[in-house]
């Protein structure tokens, strides 16, 4: 299923961890607990953010929506629970801030694809619609309250909408009706690689700071203190960045954990692969002794492939 061919996907993603911190004192613990500058964020703003080890390894790559008094947070399906308990440890010293995981009572959808906007504008009127990256708002689609979000947490145009559950098959009926076109759930993974979106369990884990995954964008060198930004910014300074995650074009079937190799010498980790729009696309790490580029020539395992630059990763000259 092609989203430039069919213009508009409704996927679900309710399975997608949203978690709500109440009270205006819990963006200045969030801006503390992880990588953004967060405190710079206005009311119907957001950005994303990477939670650390103190040694700087990646927990997840997050998205905050700053309201007025509350931050909706946004994480990867398998990182609700370990997020919760993090943020929870410090928490009850924060005055006036209450944490809660809102997403069995809640429900995730992403519209995406280029006809996105204009399917929107059918339903709400072009007024209601947020059109910067990360803009947010809470509108009425006929009827229906929701959460409304420029962006898809890809590298394609869309939006990100929630709500209350009970409102799920109704919303999910009006926008299908208005001409999208439902997603098989598959879809996120085949999205995501084209994107070059790192995925919990796969590229986000603690083997890797949030400079070598590509995170660039949601991470601040200069906003202060906070949790394993010592880490990372000395690695900026020395520029002792080990690897960088690359995608890999290649020309056959391929498994995460499968060596990379150059010249038959190993020069790096597979960490995902699957179909992608054209051919099988893998994602994985690659040591920055060896120079990886644009077109390297290599070899996953025994199949032939080439680096390439993703869309949603994000690296400075730096490296």
């Amino acid at each position: 299923m092609s989203v430039t061919r069919t213009g508009s996907l409704l996927l679900d993603r309710s399975d997608w961890g949203r978690l709500r911190l109440q009270g205006s004192p819990g963006l200045d613990y969030l801006h503390s607990q992880s990588t953004q500058d967060l405190k710079a964020l206005k009311p119907g703003q957001g950005a994303d953010t990477v939670f650390v080890t103190s040694t700087a390894g990646i927990l997840d790559l997050a998205t905050v929506y700053v309201e007025e008094a509350d931050c909706w947070i946004w994480t990867s399906p398998q990182r609700r629970s370990l997020l919760m308990q993090n943020l929870g440890r410090l928490l009850p010293f924060v005055r006036g801030a209450k944490l809660e995981d809102e997403t069995d009572q809640t429900f995730g959808f992403g519209l995406i694809g280029p006809q996105s906007q204009a399917l929107l504008e059918q339903v709400l009127g072009p007024e209601g619609i947020p059109t910067r990256p990360y803009e947010h708002r809470r509108v009425e689609i006929q009827g229906i309250p929701v959460h409304l979000a420029c962006g898809t947490g890809l590298a394609q145009p869309g939006f990100t909408l929630w709500g209350a559950s009970e409102h799920k098959a109704a919303l999910a009926e009006r926008l299908l009706q208005a001409g999208a076109e439902l997603a098989p759930p598959e879809l996120w993974e085949v999205l995501r690689l084209e994107a070059g979106r790192p995925a919990a369990d796969r590229e986000l884990t603690p083997d890797y700071n949030p400079l070598e995954a590509g995170l660039w964008h949601a991470i601040s060198l200069s906003k202060g203190c906070y949790i394993g930004q010592e880490v990372l910014a000395k690695q900026v300074t020395y520029k002792r960045i080990r690897q960088t995650l690359w995608g890999i074009r290649v020309q056959g079937e391929v498994l995460p954990g499968t060596a990379i190799l150059r010249q038959g010498e190993k020069i790096g980790l597979l960490t995902s692969a699957g179909p992608a729009a054209a051919g099988s696309l893998g994602l994985g790490y690659v040591r920055t002794k060896f120079e990886p580029a644009e077109g390297l020539p290599v070899e996953v395992g025994p199949v032939p492939g080439i680096l390439t630059r993703l869309p949603f990763l994000s690296f400075p000259p730096v490296v």
